[in-house]
């Protein structure tokens, strides 16, 4: 065979069946140690936690008929009294799931499920056309849920966008839209109101470099999504040292950046007293600033893409925010008791938005649910299919 193939690698294929045929390569490159399939067969992942996860789908409309894709699947070929469909259906349901987790084999993250699993796992096998009305009803019931759950993801989305957009509108103008304001000088801030100062991050807050002895202290990371958090409370697959000696102290109210990750947000004020790597930067307030003020004000886009403007590197992923650079950032500065009803504001209006934000995955959780337990009644014809009467 020559000429060009559809190429699936594994991020191509959904949760829910979805598949993306839209890669294309030589077929040289392909036809050896990569696994070939047709269309109508069915496709599975084997590997923790594609497999977990419900990733598999029937393939349609492969260039040319025949697609070749990872390693790591499973390709089950239908028999002619098998609707491809339906037993897609079959390999996505919980039971079947449950069990091939059961029997992966291998090391912790990269367990895969044995083939002997697939060929002999067992399926209660109805006449062809009761399978082809059982799966045209789980077509229509699965599709109603998840646009469902699209809708309730969207939801989250702009929760997201709001809690974002309320936080950057206070720090930068304050809780009162009838303010004066006039221009701060600076384009990242715009309008301010004119009671409030601006100045330069210099006069603001010292730096901190006190190290760590014995190392014992908490360990603290720093991420664009959570800020400052423990080491501990996150699931960290990076390479970790053998010893925290010689780390550096942070206090409770310090602003800690991520020095090189700082372009894309990465800094915060922590909660608690620790250590953090000798590649951050340590910050202390001097005592104009609230540090929950600091915490809201430095993790707005706007903010970052300020940082990102006083870094210093010759490519975008490479930028590192040195202190000399940081001091020269200029921050808004309003009465510390304004900060203080701002940090008030931002907590009353967050913890609304969070309990909207939680009711709502709530919902699409229960909505996963019922999806699966849908499919796993089905084929295992538990339900009454109206189009099979």
């Amino acid at each position: 065979m020559t000429g060009q193939v559809t190429f699936v690698p594994m991020e191509a294929i959904g949760e829910h069946g979805e598949l993306d045929l839209s890669t294309v390569r030589d077929i040289e490159e392909v036809e050896t140690g990569y696994t070939q399939f047709f269309d109508g067969d069915v496709l599975i992942a084997k590997i923790t936690p594609c497999f977990e996860n419900g990733k598999g789908a029937l393939v349609r409309g492969t260039l040319r008929g025949v697609g070749f894709g990872t390693t790591e699947l499973h390709v089950l070929t239908p028999s002619p009294e098998v609707d491809g469909r339906f037993l897609y259906y079959v390999t996505a349901s919980e039971p079947f799931r449950k069990l091939g987790e059961a029997q992966m084999t291998g090391a912790a993250g990269q367990k895969r499920v044995p083939e002997e699993f697939v060929r002999d796992f067992r399926i209660p096998l109805p006449p062809l056309h009761y399978q082809r009305a059982l799966v045209s009803f789980l077509d229509r019931e699965t599709t109603r849920l998840d646009e469902l759950m699209t809708t309730k993801e969207r939801v989250i989305a702009l929760v997201a966008e709001k809690r974002q957009a309320l936080i950057t509108r206070v720090v930068t103008r304050g809780l009162d839209p009838r303010a004066r304001t006039r221009d701060s000088g600076i384009s990242w801030l715009g309008e301010i109101p004119t009671h409030w100062e601006v100045k330069r991050a210099r006069w603001l807050f010292r730096e901190r470099d006190e190290r760590s002895e014995a190392g014992d202290e908490e360990l603290l990371t720093v991420s664009h999504l959570t800020g400052v958090t423990p080491r501990a409370e996150k699931e960290v697959y990076m390479f970790e040292a053998e010893t925290t000696e010689g780390y550096k102290i942070c206090i409770a109210g310090d602003l800690v950046i991520n020095t090189l990750w700082a372009w894309m947000g990465a800094m915060g004020v922590s909660k608690v007293n620790g250590i953090v790597s000798p590649a951050y930067n340590v910050y202390t307030p001097t005592g104009r600033l609230d540090p929950c003020f600091v915490d809201a004000l430095v993790r707005i886009p706007v903010f970052a893409q300020e940082a990102t403007r006083h870094s210093k590197g010759v490519w975008s992923s490479r930028l590192r925010l040195y202190p000399d650079n940081f001091f020269e950032i200029s921050l808004p500065v309003p009465p510390l008791a304004e900060q203080q009803a701002i940090v008030k504001h931002i907590e009353q209006e967050a913890a609304k938005l969070e309990a909207v934000r939680s009711a709502t995955e709530r919902t699409i959780a229960l909505l996963r649910e019922r999806r699966a337990a849908l499919i796993a009644d089905a084929v295992a014809g538990r339900l009454p299919i109206p189009e099979a009467a």
